[in-house]
């Protein structure tokens, strides 16, 4: 059983083993793939790994011995399932291995976005708190979250434990997804129409997949709607946002700040908007990264192979 990784530098730049995947078959672990060497690098693989390559109907109907596909990752919108599902060819995700590191890096956002320590740690040695005449100040507004409202886009594994999160900081929580079940029994708890989140939340973050119907649906109506000191994060797919509408959006002070972990091409372009607009950090898609998230999606990878095997796949998205 060959098994081909085809970028594993992301999931393991040297901290974390593939020693329980190389168990399961002759193992070939390609740092990066260029897209057009995917062909070539996956022609012997009767299991193939991928993270973010993308790997094309055209690509699939050129790897007869393909068995199947293993995401590293949640998101597999890199694969064409559908094309996959034709052959015959199972499809596995790793749906839950990030739940706690992207709802911790989506509330290290939101308090950057209400102290700015960073900031004021540089304004301190350049020298302004030794000559200020008072023993206190601030360069940003300062804000308690307790009783704000975070929007949540999307109400999976991520959303339900970031909102979780919020309660304990006693936010109020409002939530929209196309499922709208088992609803926490939260005071102040609501399922709302996207329209009602993006109006009334102080926080709006994203945990929705990217579809082949909602890409770009953040735009300049949805941004236009938001309180003028509200902060929008996205830890989920940067293609969900209209950046040139949020980039205005932000320059022209209709919102008062995001935080992005993702853009809609990555790694990001010279020319994207978000570089150069108000009010916006960028980080370089590392919500993921922790290391014991890692560690998770690399032992749920085995036992998706493993499952595979014995005839039972599991983790199936096509």
């Amino acid at each position: 059983m060959n098994i081909v990784v085809l970028d594993g530098h992301t999931l393991n730049p040297g901290d974390n083993s593939w020693t329980a995947v190389k168990a399961l078959g002759e193992l070939v672990v390609h740092e990066r793939t260029d897209p057009v060497d995917v062909v070539a690098r996956a022609a012997s693989a009767d299991v193939l790994l991928t993270n973010k390559t993308a790997l094309s109907a055209s690509d699939i109907a050129q790897l007869p011995r393909l068995k199947f596909i293993s995401l590293l990752a949640t998101g597999f919108n890199v694969v064409d399932v559908a094309a996959a599902r034709e052959r015959d060819i199972p499809v596995s995700n790793v749906p839950v291995y990030g739940t706690d590191t992207v709802a911790q890096y989506v509330f290290a956002s939101i308090l950057h976005s209400v102290h700015d320590i960073g900031r004021h740690d540089a304004a301190i040695r350049q020298g302004k708190w030794g000559a200020s005449q008072d023993f206190s100040f601030w360069l940003t507004p300062l804000r308690e979250l307790s009783g704000a409202t975070l929007g949540v886009v999307g109400f999976g594994r991520i959303g339900r434990r970031t909102a979780e999160i919020a309660k304990a900081f006693g936010m109020r929580v409002l939530a929209h997804d196309v499922a709208c079940s088992n609803a926490p029994q939260w005071p102040g708890f609501r399922w709302c129409d996207l329209d009602e989140l993006f109006s009334e939340s102080d926080f709006v973050t994203l945990h929705c997949p990217l579809t082949k119907t909602n890409g770009e649906f953040v735009n300049r109506s949805l941004l236009g709607k938001m309180k003028p000191e509200a902060i929008l994060v996205n830890a989920a797919r940067g293609a969900l946002i209209h950046e040139a509408d949020l980039a205005d959006a932000l320059n022209s002070g209709k919102i008062a700040g995001a935080v992005l972990d993702v853009v809609s091409r990555e790694p990001i372009d010279d020319d994207n908007p978000l570089l150069h607009a108000k009010n916006c950090v960028l980080t370089p898609h590392m919500a993921w990264a922790a290391l014991q998230a890692r560690q998770r999606l690399m032992a749920t990878t085995a036992e998706n192979i493993e499952a595979f095997l014995r005839g039972q796949p599991i983790n199936l998205v096509n």
